[in-house]
């Protein structure tokens, strides 16, 4: 188990002391969690919104409604928002992760 720690490790921006390693693993792990968050948050989002199609009334042409006239206030608006900032932070941090791989980063030569 040990050596597929390492060989695992090996893989990963090589470090150059100690104090390092344990920064840049920290570090990861924070970023991953930050993921792991943001993309369960932005899937229950998903889920909770409603879907486009109106069903068999969008055949009969379009009325207006109240929620029709009030679409950018409504939940359903909101919910959208929502959805498209938590992809934007789950974007950033999978950026910032990737980043974090390179060498040079961490002060390493490659």
């Amino acid at each position: 188990m040990h050596e597929m720690m390492s060989n695992i490790s090996a893989l990963l921006a090589p470090m150059t002391s100690d104090a390092v390693w344990a920064v840049y693993q920290i570090v990861s792990l924070v970023l991953l969690a930050c993921m792991a968050i943001g993309a369960i948050v932005a899937i229950v989002i998903v889920l909770f919104q409603p879907g486009n199609s109106t069903g068999i009334d969008a055949l009969g042409g379009s009325s207006e409604t109240f929620f029709g006239k009030n679409k950018g206030r409504s939940m359903e608006s909101k919910m959208k928002k929502w959805t498209a900032i938590s992809l934007i932070v789950l974007a950033v941090f999978a950026i910032v992760f990737y980043i974090l791989q390179f060498g040079a980063v961490w002060g390493v030569a490659a």
